[in-house]
Order: C-alpha cells, then sequence, then structure tokens
C-alpha cells in the first residue's frame, strides 16, 4: 500500500482503516504518503514489525522471490515528495546487498512530472539523485507509486515506473496549463504484479467491485 491510506492522519482514520484491512485474506506491506501523520501511521501499525521505531520509514522485505524495498519519500508536514541523502544512502547499501535478486521499489510520489500541473506543483521535487542510485543496478523490476491517484507508467532510470490507480477518487486528467483542480469518482483499481523466473514480471491494473459478466470468450 504506497501511501495515503488516510486523508488528514487522524487517530480514528487509521482505527477506520485498520478494520478495513482486517478482512484482507492475503498479508500486506505499508508506508505512508502526504496526506499520512507519520507518527499515528506508526502507532496505527505498530504490529508490522518491519516498520522503524522512528525516523522515515525505509525498510527492506527479503523473505519472496522477489525482494521488496519502501522508501519514505514524504516531508512532514509538506505534500512535496524527497529523499535526502542519508535515506539514499540507506537505499545504496540496500541494493547492493544484492545485486542479482529481482526488486521491487515502492514510494508514494512518483520521480517524474505526471503533466497535471496541480499535480505536479507537489511532485517529488528533485529525483536526480535517486535516478543516479537507481541506474547502478540492473535488477529493479519495478518502481511503484501511488500520490497521483491515476494510473501511469514511464521508462526511468533503467526500469519501469508504475503508479497505482486509486481505491476512492481518481485525480482528473487535465493537463492544460492553469487547470483548476478536479477529482472525480472513478472506477476503484489495484494492481498485480505477476512474477515468474522464467518470464519475468508483468503488471495488470485489476478494477474493484462487481462488473456485468463473465461473457463466453470471444
Amino acid at each position: 500500500l504506497t501511501g495515503d491510506l488516510v486523508d488528514e492522519g487522524r487517530p480514528d482514520e487509521y482505527a477506520q482503516a485498520r478494520r478495513l484491512l482486517s478482512k484482507l485474506a492475503i498479508p500486506y506491506l505499508v508506508i505512508p504518503g502526504n496526506h499520512d501523520h507519520r507518527e499515528n501511521f506508526r502507532t496505527a501499525f505498530a504490529d508490522h514489525a518491519y516498520l522503524p521505531s522512528e525516523g522515515p520509514m525505509h525498510y527492506c522485505i527479503d523473505d519472496h522471490a522477489v525482494r521488496i524495498v519502501a522508501l519514505d519519500s514524504c516531508v512532514p508536514g509538506l505534500h512535496h515528495g524527497d529523499v535526502d541523502a542519508e535515506g539514499l544512502a540507506w537505499l545504496r547499501r540496500t541494493l547492493e546487498a544484492d545485486r542479482a535478486k529481482p526488486t521491487l521499489l515502492m514510494l508514494h510520489h512518483p520521480p517524474f512530472a505526471s503533466g497535471i500541473p496541480y499535480m505536479d506543483t507537489y511532485s517529488y521535487a528533485n529525483p536526480a539523485p535517486l535516478e543516479a542510485v537507481l541506474r547502478d543496478f540492473g535488477n529493479i523490476e519495478r518502481v511503484l507509486c501511488g500520490h497521483v491517484h491515476r494510473t501511469m507508467l514511464r521508462r526511468w532510470a533503467g526500469t519501469v515506473v508504475c503508479s497505482c490507480p486509486s481505491s476512492t477518487t481518481e485525480i482528473a486528467l487535465r493537463l492544460a496549463d492553469g487547470a483548476a483542480p478536479a477529482s472525480y469518482m472513478g472506477r476503484p483499481g489495484c494492481m498485480l504484479h505477476l512474477w515468474d523466473e522464467v518470464h519475468g514480471m508483468v503488471s495488470h491494473v485489476s478494477h474493484v467491485g462487481a462488473m456485468e459478466g463473465p461473457y463466453p470468450f470471444a
């Protein structure tokens, strides 16, 4: 879950989020987004032992065929994204530990401009240092992001960046300069990243909710 689990970062919001997430039959990992309150977030997910007890919530899960590296791109009290030199040094050390194992990097802010002007005013502030780190490693299968509430794809830093659709409102695709901020209740969705040792990784957008069908295959 790549951040913005709640809207205002209040404890009661996290309590509601935990009630909803308790219905999941699969394990899940979390990182904060710009709408999260870091300490309230940490308290709400205190049972998630992989989360650091203080500071930015960078961590690595290396228990599966694909290594998952989480990078906390949030700047407390602000909406744009950034990772400081200490965080980038941690990332480099973590990636150096295994240059061969397929790896996913997850962070909240996409490290490039979306083209939606009112979103790009608080995008990832200076992605060049992060790009420089990732270009040194050829085993980064995907960079996974949230923040924009839309599906976006871009080739970047020698890999592919995917942003996930939202389970709630969708940011309006308004690309003109000076476009007014807006969002809509779009079809909610998530992404499924399917790993195969022979064929590599395939990423699917999976819509959530009841839909007509199934129909005979044509």
